[in-house]
């Protein structure tokens, strides 16, 4: 044999030798056992290790280490049963502690039955059985589990599975997180244990002190107490309902802001604001929304609308106080009107119609266009107009207006001929049927009226100046008026009535400005762009926790210890019947169910 063969022969044997080495460090060993006996007719093929009074069994695999008060080792099948007192460890990601484990060398599965606890840094898993897979670094129960995390609180659900690599959990079915913040339901639920962040899928509930916040998709940070909800959402506080495409909410200071679409129901006063941006402080009971920005009041069989760039309402529900400002306008059936600014305190039930001084002389709306009301025929202008409510009924019962009144109503049948009066304030009393039946003009007052007689043939038209003026209105006409401290007055023939004088001073008809339904409303803003909401991703199912790779593992095992048997391994022992533990797509039909059994567990924790 010469030097050349020699060599390739030593390197042949050290191959060997090494790929021996890498073997005996794929088997199992046993590092220490007090007892060691064999017992082939029970188990065959196996050696039966016990503890002694000194210390437990002790087994190494790989990194990890296993303590037991009984280990039956199979030593072909590379694999083991450890009884009592069950630890297993692998440096300081695993801890795990149960009375029964299986594992196999082969595979790197283990399964743990019997007051199992695995530990980590970050959390803690119990649950009475798990299923432990070393190479992929995850754990996985499916009939109940419990895992705590000190600062997020504790996490029950039917099946949980435990991504050690990315600190992550995905649970399913029945999920319950409750810390001393808050209680969380949902049916599909991943948590990162690292961050605390909460991923919800599927019909789910966050319930405070001070909120319940449902949604069908959401997040939450468990640490920040922050988080946000689509699809669905909405947030209960003690007294209002936000509903919108999208909620953000911080549960540290009662805090809500809405994106699109959104509807605040106020239960107490019921009343309802929409719009597509608002902002909600429980604390502050304060309220902002913009964006067609519109408050609904219910008055007795009615609703009166109101609309602003922006409108906020603040204070107790007992008092609350609704503010829309810049091109405010307001609606009802029988009565609408707009200025620049409208306040409503629902305590002394009187609305305010203002005209916001302005800086630039150049703002015709503040400068020229006055705070108006029409009802039925008639319209009222004035620097400010309020209109008084009783605040039991929320009936309208009267309204004034200051400095610069007057009012007009088209004549009926002339075609350019108007019923005027102005004066320094005007106060008006509504009937029963919500329509203007008294109007008191005080001061400074003048009038112009077409006066007819009871065929409507027009006699002339009346013009006078007088200390006041008092009328009475049937239907949004003049059924009769009389002058107090008249200064002078004249009953002209229609012929002979000045052209120029058929107007008074500060005459402005505007009626093409009148809202006559909730849409013209409306009519003025600019097009409403509303913001694309990215959201958040949607639910991944989890993969088969028995998938290809991890079967692939255990069939490899089998046939390494089949031999000649047809029997299966050891380390097929425990696996499901059906391993198809796959989560499928949230469906309609899956919603419906979850629904229903969260509405259940609702009703039962009260």
């Amino acid at each position: 044999m010469n030097k050349l063969q020699v060599l390739f022969f030593t390197l042949i044997i050290g191959f060997v030798s090494i790929a021996a080495k890498a073997q005996e460090k794929k088997k199992i060993e046993i590092e220490y056992a007090g007892k060691l006996t064999i017992d082939e007719g029970n188990y065959p093929g196996a050696k039966i290790l016990t503890r002694d009074d000194s210390q437990q069994v002790h087994i190494k695999h790989k990194g990890s280490d296993m303590w037991c008060d009984k280990a039956i080792h199979y030593g072909k099948e590379n694999f083991i049963e450890a009884y009592g007192n069950v630890q297993m460890k692998q440096g300081d990601t695993i801890n795990m502690t149960s009375k029964y484990v299986e594992y196999s060398g082969a595979s790197g599965l283990a399964f743990a039955s019997g007051d199992v606890v695995l530990k980590d840094p970050n959390s803690t898993i119990s649950s009475d059985t798990l299923y432990l897979d070393r190479i992929k670094q995850q754990a996985f129960y499916k009939n109940g589990g419990t895992v705590v995390k000190d600062s997020s609180g504790t996490i029950t659900s039917k099946i949980g599975r435990y991504y050690m690599d990315l600190k992550k959990y995905q649970f399913v079915e029945d999920v319950v997180l409750v810390n001393k913040e808050s209680t969380i339901h949902s049916n599909f639920f991943d948590f990162y244990s690292d961050s605390g962040h909460a991923y919800l899928f599927g019909p789910s509930t966050i319930t405070t002190e001070t909120s319940v916040t449902y949604c069908e998709k959401g997040f939450y940070d468990t640490e920040n107490k922050i988080g946000y909800a689509l699809k669905q959402a909405r947030i209960d506080y003690d007294n209002r309902i936000i509903e919108g495409d999208s909620l953000y909410f911080d549960n540290n200071n009662s805090f809500a802001s809405a994106t699109n679409n959104i509807k605040v129901t106020d239960t107490i006063n019921n009343s309802i604001i929409k719009g597509h941006y608002a902002e909600v402080f429980k604390e502050k009971d304060s309220l902002f929304i913009t964006k067609h920005a519109l408050a609904i009041t219910q008055q007795e069989n009615d609703s009166i609308y109101m609309h602003a760039d922006k409108i906020m309402v603040t204070g107790k529900p007992e008092n609350r106080i609704v503010r829309a400002y810049y091109n405010a306008k307001i609606f009802k059936s029988d009565l609408s009107g707009k200025a620049d600014s409208i306040h409503s305190n629902q305590k002394t039930g009187i609305t305010e119609l203002i005209n916001i001084d302005r800086f630039s002389s150049n703002d015709k709306f503040s400068t020229k266009r006055k705070p108006i009301l029409w009802n039925i025929a008639n319209q009222m202008t004035g620097d400010t107009i309020h209109l008084i409510s009783n605040p039991k009924t929320e009936k309208i019962d009267s309204l004034k207006v200051f400095n610069n009144a007057f009012i007009i109503s088209k004549d009926t049948i002339s075609e350019n001929g108007y019923n005027q009066i102005s004066g320094i304030r005007l106060i008006g009393l509504f009937n029963e049927e919500n329509k203007l039946r008294q109007v008191d003009i005080i001061k400074n007052a003048e009038s112009i009226f077409y006066t007819r007689n009871d065929k409507q043939e027009l006699i002339g038209i009346d013009k006078a100046k007088s200390g006041s003026i008092s009328m009475l209105f049937d239907n949004g006409d003049i059924e009769e008026y009389n002058r107090i401290n008249q200064v002078d007055g004249k009953l002209y023939p229609e012929s002979q009535y000045p052209e120029k004088e058929k107007t008074l001073k500060g005459f402005d008809w505007r009626e093409d400005e009148r809202p006559m339904s909730v849409e013209d409303l409306f009519k003025d803003d600019p097009p409403l762009v509303l913001p694309v909401i990215k959201g958040l991703e949607d639910y991944i199912p989890q993969e088969d926790f028995f998938d290809e790779e991890l079967l692939k593992r255990i069939e490899n095992a089998d046939n390494r210890a089949k031999g000649d048997k047809n029997e299966p391994s050891k380390a097929s022992r425990n696996i499901p019947k059906s391993v198809k533990e796959k989560q499928e797509p949230i469906t309609p039909k899956m919603i419906k169910k979850s629904k229903k059994k969260l509405s259940n567990s609702r009703a039962a924790s009260k």
